[in-house]
């Protein structure tokens, strides 16, 4: 599963990308242009934007109209929409910043890239060979899990609710 998300959309293409999702984003990009990437690179528009979502569907694109700014409620939506997973998984995670598959590295070979004190705090990381961007699991790491826990707990609600 690929994506395109609208230029409101940042937040969400992070953590797609965070969950090993090929999420394009651009802060700037022309409606049309949108739809013609979504549709010649087989990806769902994910929109904030109702006109761009109707001109999406229109062209037989797949599309998802996003309408709230919450981070559960927006993955809850995709996930039920699309019926994927959402889970951390850290042999397939891009990088944030430019949506590169990230490599997972030694300590030894980002030891001059962090500062010392993360180097001593943490034993797993990986590098963006496109970027170079070097990430680990830090404090924000508590963050991340408990809103996936949320949109978990989120989607078994609704599919017990469906089955009641």
């Amino acid at each position: 599963m690929k994506f395109v998300v609208d230029s409101m959309l940042g937040n969400l293409a992070r953590w797609l990308r965070l969950l090993g999702y090929d999420t394009l984003y651009f802060k700037r990009i022309e409606d049309w242009r949108l739809i013609n990437i979504a549709r010649e690179d087989s990806r769902v528009l994910l929109t904030k934007d109702l006109s761009l979502y109707r001109k999406a569907v229109k062209k037989d694109v797949k599309s998802i109209y996003i309408e709230s700014s919450d981070i559960v409620e927006m993955l809850a939506t995709i996930a039920k929409e699309l019926d994927i997973k959402l889970v951390f998984d850290e042999s397939n995670t891009r990088c944030p910043l430019c949506n590169t598959l990230l490599i997972r590295v030694t300590k030894a070979e980002i030891l001059h890239l962090v500062p010392q004190e993360v180097v001593n705090k943490y034993n797993i990381f990986w590098k963006c060979p496109k970027c170079e961007k070097v990430f680990w699991q830090g404090n924000h790491w508590n963050t991340i899990s408990k809103i996936l826990e949320e949109v978990n707990s989120k989607l078994s609600m609704v599919g017990r609710d469906a089955t009641h």
